[in-house]
Order: C-alpha cells, then sequence, then structure tokens
C-alpha cells in the first residue's frame, strides 16, 4: 500500500509534481492520517464494499479506503493532478479514479448494483449541489460519510425555527437520517481554509411516494421564505388554503416552522383533493 500521507509528505508529493492546490477548485488536502482513519471506521468497510468518492486530491483518504477492503470509484476533476495519483495508486488495482466534473457526470448512472458508500472530502465549491443530487437520484448509495464545510452541516442538521434550516434540511431529512459525527479543525487541511469543517453521517432511508411532491412544495415555499404559507404556495395548493388546514397546518406560518414530515402531509392532502 502507498505511504500515509503526512503534511510533509503531501508538500514533498505537491512539490516533486510541480503543483499546489487550485483555489477555484476549492482543493484544500487533507493531510492528517489519523482524522483520515477516523472517517474510513465511520463508513464500516469491508472486503468487497463498494465506495464513491469525490474529490480524489492527493489519493490520502483514497488509500485508506482501499487498505479498509474496498473498490473505490473515485471522480476528480484537477486533471493536472494525473501523474501525482498514478504514482500514489501505482500498486493499487481496487481503485479507478476519473478525471471528470462529478456534477456533470451523471453519477446514479455510473453506480451498478446496491450497497454503495459514499466517502469524500468534498470540494467546498460543489459539496452541497451533489449531495442534494445523490440524495435524491442515487438510492444505490445507502451510507454518506462525507467532509463539508461547518455552514453546510448547520443546514442539514438544523432544527425547525432556525435561521439555518431551509430547503437542503428538508431534502435530507425526506431522503435519509443525518447525523454529526465530529468536527474538524482547518489545520488538518493544505492549505488550512477559512472556516471550519465537519463530517457528517447519512443514513438512507426508503423514500415516501410522496417524496418528490413534498420537496417541490417546500422548494417553492423556501424560495419565498419570508411569505407566510399562504403566500409563497398561492397558486400551487390544490384547493388552496383548505390543503393547508387538512395538513394540519397554519396557513399564516412560514416555511421555517415546518418539519420536513409537514411537507409530505401537504402533499398528500393536495393528492387528496386533486
Amino acid at each position: 500500500m502507498g505511504e500515509r500521507q503526512s503534511r510533509t509528505a503531501v508538500e514533498a508529493l505537491l512539490a516533486r509534481h510541480h503543483l499546489r492546490p487550485r483555489r477555484r477548485l476549492g482543493q484544500h488536502f487533507l493531510v492528517d492520517p489519523n482524522l483520515i482513519d477516523k472517517t474510513v471506521r465511520l463508513a464500516e468497510l469491508g472486503e468487497g464494499s463498494r465506495v464513491l468518492e469525490v474529490g480524489t486530491g492527493t489519493g490520502s483518504l483514497t488509500l485508506a479506503l482501499a487498505e479498509a477492503g474496498a473498490s473505490v470509484l473515485s471522480y476528480e476533476v484537477d486533471g493536472s493532478l494525473r501523474p501525482l495519483l498514478d504514482e500514489v495508486l501505482a500498486d493499487i488495482d481496487r481503485v479507478e479514479v476519473r478525471f471528470e466534473d462529478a456534477l456533470a457526470a451523471d453519477l446514479p448512472s455510473q453506480l451498478e448494483g446496491k450497497g454503495w458508500v459514499m466517502v469524500a472530502n468534498l470540494p467546498f465549491n460543489i459539496g452541497t449541489p451533489l449531495l442534494m443530487q445523490l440524495l435524491v437520484e442515487a438510492p444505490q448509495l445507502q451510507r454518506f460519510v462525507v467532509m463539508v464545510q461547518q455552514e453546510v452541516a448547520d443546514r442539514i442538521l438544523a432544527r425547525p425555527g432556525t435561521k439555518q434550516y431551509g430547503l437542503p434540511t428538508v431534502l435530507t431529512r425526506l431522503h435519509g437520517s443525518p447525523r454529526l459525527a465530529f468536527r474538524v479543525p482547518p489545520q488538518v487541511f493544505l492549505p488550512p481554509p477559512k472556516v471550519q469543517s465537519a463530517v457528517i453521517v447519512i443514513e438512507r432511508k426508503p423514500a415516501h411516494p410522496l417524496a418528490g411532491e413534498a420537496l417541490a412544495l417546500a422548494s417553492r415555499a423556501f424560495g419565498q421564505r419570508r411569505k407566510m404559507l399562504r403566500g409563497s404556495l398561492a397558486g400551487v395548493l390544490v384547493e388552496g388554503e383548505r390543503s393547508l388546514l387538512r395538513a394540519g397546518l397554519d396557513p399564516t406560518d412560514r416555511p421555517e416552522a415546518l418539519e420536513p414530515d409537514a411537507f409530505l402531509r401537504l402533499a398528500a392532502a393536495c393528492a387528496d383533493a386533486a
């Protein structure tokens, strides 16, 4: 297996290949082997496990995943890292790196079979949209162990009535059960970001048949989150305010007051009235 990547080792690796982290790609490379091991343990991997990684970087997490027995499909948008990764992963036969933009790669269609796990230090600039896309469109992924900016974790884990609570919270809870695993200080990255990070775990749960309709209502409501529900959802509810009342909701509430399940009840009320 490859060399465990300490900060000194990563700096030497980048220097040898005349590379440096690219800010525009949101690159912050992990340089703490202990934190990497802690992250991999959360994934509960074994021989034959299949892992999706996005943001291969210098391969530090990729190596640890392979060491845990997993076959890894890893996406990296930065083609300049190819020679470096060829060196780092030279003796690993259970890792496939694809140099593509993960957001444009239609990842759900690339994951054959069931029981996949996503383990990733997500690039800062694509973390939220990619995670939301995969929760909705990739049921093959049963568990997510992802490192994200602290503000992203706060939005996903938020409670109703808080300013962080919004569409990412509702979407995540319609498709999974999220929890905070641990917080991550800036100094475990190269270069250190200006913000805190966190590792969160999301266990997928079966989606309700009306999850799509509920999410569409939530998207409309949070798109005008300062408005009362009677205003933000005007024109899209079957029978208007009557649907809100049948769902047990107050038309004068704002979307941040609603639990995720409330959007399911509203979708059901609309379906019954149709």
